[in-house]
């Protein structure tokens, strides 16, 4: 028996069971990436968010470990970041991160469980996007980080050193991600709204990368000990 339209507004499948929740890419497809719901809900008496950090392959690395991560959200209001209940560092397999789909992160909802997932970068620090120059557009989305383009073997790439993927991981994706988040909670979003969803999410890590410009300083390793 399938459930109504009003109690399934957000899912095309209406039958029972379905899962509930999820975050899709609107610049980026995410069928490659099976978005797992097998993710229990936190119980009462443990610390939140709750860290999965997966070990990466030797092609891929994690800018900053899960503890830096959440020092960086704690620079954010804690009425942002509150609800959260799991951060997971998640390892990417090479063949999906040549396929194009490379999401960067992600942000999950739905049974209990609100997550960030965050994905590597590759060890050549080097983005690439197939044989056709990238839009405009895309490019202007990583200005602020990087606009060394190259062609390699035939493909476009864009070069990245290691201080700007850093920031990008702080002042971009996660922010991003926490954005969304905020507009879960407060906004109620759904797939009918999705454009508006990602401005809202890229809004808000526009505004708090600048107000908290001294967030990515204080995450950095410390200096040595002399």
């Amino acid at each position: 028996m399938r459930q109504g339209r009003k109690e399934t507004a957000w899912c095309k499948n209406r039958k029972p069971g379905s899962i509930r929740g999820g975050r899709n890419q609107l610049k980026i497809p995410n069928k490659v990436f099976t978005r797992l719901h097998s993710i229990s809900p936190p119980t009462k008496d443990q610390e939140l968010p709750l860290i999965i950090e997966d070990n990466c392959s030797r092609e891929f690395f994690f800018p900053f470990n899960a503890q830096e991560i959440l020092e960086a959200l704690s620079h954010l209001p804690t009425s942002h970041t509150s609800g959260l209940t799991h951060l997971w560092l998640r390892r990417i397999r090479k063949r999906d991160y040549k396929s194009g789909n490379f999401p960067f992160g992600s942000y999950i909802c739905g049974s209990g469980v609100r997550l960030i997932v965050l994905y590597p970068w590759p060890q050549d620090m080097t983005l690439r996007f197939g044989k056709k120059r990238p839009l405009k557009k895309v490019l202007n989305n990583y200005k602020q980080w990087t606009e060394d383009l190259f062609i390699e073997d035939g493909k476009w790439c864009l070069r990245w050193t290691e201080e700007a993927i850093k920031r990008f991981y702080i002042e971009d994706l996660l922010f991003h991600e926490v954005g969304h988040h905020v507009d879960y909670y407060y906004r109620r979003w759904s797939e009918a709204n999705l454009k508006q969803v990602e401005e809202f999410a890229c809004q808000y890590a526009i505004h708090w990368s600048q107000k908290k410009k001294h967030v990515f300083s204080a995450i950095e390793t410390e200096p040595e000990k002399t």
